[in-house]
């Protein structure tokens, strides 16, 4: 009988125990810090996905406003308020541009 073949004797039987009661343990942390990483990985995705929802909400309002400034409703055909302050701006460019040619 070789000593590998040989049953364990009490002392070494408590530290094969020891051993896999030490290695559960790390498997245990190392398994909850995984999970720990999963969660704030999942916490961090879902911020991102709320952040680009009010950035894409907040990017329509403002085409949707500077669509109803610049373009006319479907029904008047009225000048919209933003072509009239830029026809305004025109304007008043010409008038000092022709202003500042006879002076």
């Amino acid at each position: 009988m070789t000593p590998d073949d040989a049953p364990l004797n009490e002392e070494e039987r408590a530290e094969l125990e020891r051993l896999r009661a030490e290695k559960a343990a790390q498997q245990k942390t190392a398994r909850a810090a995984q999970e720990r990483a999963e969660l704030e990985r999942l916490k961090a995705n879902k911020l991102r996905s709320k952040q680009e929802a009010a950035a894409i909400a907040h990017e329509q309002e403002q085409r949707e406003r500077g669509r109803k400034l610049m373009q006319p409703d479907e029904d008047d055909l009225k000048m919209p308020v933003g072509q009239k302050i830029v026809l305004a701006a025109l304007a008043v460019l010409v008038v000092a541009v022709i202003a500042s040619m006879f002076m």
